[in-house]
């Protein structure tokens, strides 16, 4: 038996039905490089029970304290059973890619059985009419609750579930090593959560204390101006409305080689190149439903913490901060420039309480936190909040090799995030067999025509290469990167100068 930590807790104090707190992925795979050039669904479900024996957690279930007074526990589901958690399902015809968004979009709103191993597969045929792929190509669909795994953490579950080569060597037989101990009753986990009141009171008291302190000193500084004003947010949009539990999902595929080419003439990122697709897409479409605000939106972007506070037991290690994304700045070189500033300033409060705002949820009992939680969605109260959030940018990276399941390679993969009562647009930025992949989940009332919103990303993309690739010069190589970037910059000084 394993109790869940603070983050994890945090995701499953804030499930809702209207705000499910689940994540997934889309893969699709290309059987040419299987057997036959062929996988039958009892191929891939073979495939995941062999290796679901390396991942014992995808064999527990959730167990609450009574009362709700302390953090619930993993424990072994003595009923578990694969083919509930990985099922066959199929496109009807034309089976297009219209399609197959619709039907992820509409598994990713169904919330988890929380009685339930927390996760979910559905292998999809037909997809018949989708252009780029191979003849004979399946999909993977795959969800699972976030109090099991962030995004970086991720990689590793793909790595677990997949292979390294198209005929690895028959792995060897492994005993399931289960998680120890057995569900106490009721009365063993009251008994639990008392003596954890107890053991852990002093280390909550100094933890309260030191956040208290923290928050203070990092007061005093913005004040002295150590650190910028911090920005909680940004003007109110149809984004940060109380969500539905309708969602419509997306996604596009962008030239790895690319998106480095743009990053490295403009002396940016690659985490900026796409924050600035994102916030281009988002100006195009509030102007096109003539709601775009006059002062910049905000978007959340999740931050992995293992680098900077080092690894724990916890399956979520993440932090978030908030940044402007101008999207008021109609030049998109200008808006990449602004983007990349407000992205390197936000990073400043990394080592502050803000950035761990999400745990606050975990501090608490169930109790209080899963009603305070139901309140808040309930009525409404985002709407009563001073400042708005557009959006979240999670950026993940894929594995760096190349995988296949039960024979088939791995050819395309979108993540999916999850949507918050008061952020309604989630944008996933995921990097993978030199692709990068730009999905978006959102409510269904914040984006009821989700190929409009497609539309703007491509859009923006195709704006901020043909402007990054103008402005610098024509001879600029990857030899001479700094040179491209330096031109830029002095460019966006003269306009600057000229008006």
């Amino acid at each position: 038996m394993k109790q869940l930590g603070i983050v994890d807790s945090a995701f499953t104090n804030l499930e809702h039905p209207n705000a499910p707190q689940q994540v997934g992925g889309l893969g699709i795979y290309d059987p040419s490089t299987a057997p036959g050039q062929f996988v039958r669904f009892k191929d891939v479900l073979e495939s995941f029970e062999q290796r679901l024996n390396r991942i014992p957690l995808f064999r527990t279930r959730l167990v609450d304290v009574p009362l709700g007074l302390d953090r619930p526990y993993f424990v072994v589901d003595s009923n578990f059973d694969v083919e509930f958690h990985i099922r066959h399902i199929a496109l009807p015809k034309p089976g297009d890619w219209r399609q197959l968004c619709i039907l992820v979009a509409r598994l990713h709103s169904r919330p988890l059985d929380m009685s339930r191993p927390l996760w979910e597969c559905y292998v999809i045929e037909g997809l018949e009419n989708i252009p780029g792929i191979a003849e004979g190509a399946f999909a993977v669909y795959t969800k699972l609750h976030h109090c099991m795994v962030d995004g970086a953490g991720g990689q590793g579950f793909m790595m677990t579930l997949h292979d390294l080569e198209a005929s690895p060597e028959p792995a060897e037989p492994k005993e399931i090593e289960m998680i120890t101990d057995a569900q106490p009753g009721n009365i063993g986990l009251l008994s639990r959560a008392l003596f954890n009141k107890v053991v852990t009171a002093p280390t909550e008291i100094g933890g309260a204390f030191r956040l208290g302190t923290d928050m203070l000193r990092t007061i005093m500084r913005m004040r002295n101006g150590d650190l910028p004003d911090f920005t909680a947010g940004g003007p109110k949009t149809r984004f940060d409305e109380p969500v539905s539990p309708h969602r419509v999902f997306n996604a596009l595929t962008l030239d790895l080689d690319d998106v480095k080419e743009i990053k490295n003439l403009s002396g940016t990122t690659i985490n900026d190149v796409v924050v600035t697709v994102v916030a281009g897409a988002i100006r195009e479409y509030l102007l096109g439903k003539d709601e775009l605000p006059d002062e910049p939106c905000a978007v959340g972007i999740p931050v992995d913490m293992r680098k900077r506070k080092g690894v724990t037991e916890d399956a979520n290690q993440i932090g978030n901060i908030i940044a402007e994304i101008h999207t008021n700045e109609a030049d998109p070189v200008e808006r990449l420039q602004a983007v990349a500033a407000s992205i390197e300033e936000s990073k400043q409060f990394i080592d502050t309480p803000l950035v761990d705002l999400t745990k606050i949820s975990g501090y608490f009992s169930p109790i209080i936190a899963k009603t305070a939680a139901n309140l808040y969605v309930d009525r409404e109260l985002t709407r009563y909040l001073p400042t708005g959030n557009c959006g979240i940018v999670t950026n993940i990276v894929g594995a760096p090799v190349q995988l296949y399941c039960a024979g088939a390679k791995l050819s395309h993969y979108h993540c999916l995030g999850l949507l918050t009562p008061g952020v309604g647009l989630c944008h996933a930025v995921f990097s993978m067999n030199n692709k990068v992949s730009i999905s978006f989940l959102a409510d269904r009332k914040a984006i009821p025509d989700p190929e409009v919103y497609l539309k703007c990303i491509e859009d923006s993309w195709a704006e901020l290469k043909e402007a990054v690739l103008s402005a610098a010069t024509p001879h600029s190589t990857s030899t001479n990167r700094s040179t491209g970037a330096d031109e830029i910059s002095a460019r966006r000084r003269q306009r600057k100068t000229a008006s």
